[in-house]
């Protein structure tokens, strides 16, 4: 089984996201901070760890850097409300795996973790065109106008002619 450690000074966050953790079956530990996460991680051994970037006294930059002393291959997750370029930089550079700016949900974290530094793909959907989005609202105002041309265009606050220009290019479908 994975474990994970989850390190972030905000208490409320950490049990809620090591609850969501725990739920999908992974063995999870919580530390408020960098000593207390380097005292776990010298006693257990750690396979993914979570560690926000900003936290009272030490780091975690430093965190990063003593948890992967301490175990090479763990894969580490930044997770933080506080997001530059520069720390985003710093953290992969010292073995991070990928950079998230809160809020993230366990899904999310999870996912990061499972990709090789590659972006998520895209999903694939098809963009309608700004014509046929158009054309939609049209139809659907003018079928809420019973058909009615002139009150159609009162209602899409353009010109009856204008309406009736656009209607003779694309046909409505009846």
């Amino acid at each position: 089984m994975t474990t994970i450690l989850v390190v972030d000074d905000d208490q409320p966050l950490r049990e809620r996201l090591s609850r969501a953790l725990a739920d999908r079956d992974y063995t999870v530990l919580e530390a408020p901070g960098h000593a207390e996460a380097i005292a776990i991680a010298r006693s257990h051994e750690i396979d993914r760890a979570i560690v926000d970037l900003r936290m009272e006294g030490v780091g975690g930059l430093t965190v990063i850097q003593d948890l992967r002393a301490l175990h090479p291959d763990v894969q580490v997750v930044v997770v933080t409300g506080y997001g530059s370029i520069a720390t985003a930089v710093e953290a992969m550079r010292l073995g991070a795996r990928d950079y998230l700016t809160k809020p993230a949900n366990a899904d999310q974290i999870l996912a990061a973790f499972d990709t090789d530094g590659d972006p998520p793909a895209e999903p694939e959907y098809e963009v309608p065109s700004l014509a046929k989005v158009e054309r939609e609202h049209i139809e659907r105002v003018l079928q809420e106008c019973n058909g009615n041309i002139s009150r159609a265009a009162r209602v899409l606050g353009m010109h009856r002619r204008t309406l009736q220009y656009k209607l003779a290019k694309f046909p409505v479908k009846r």
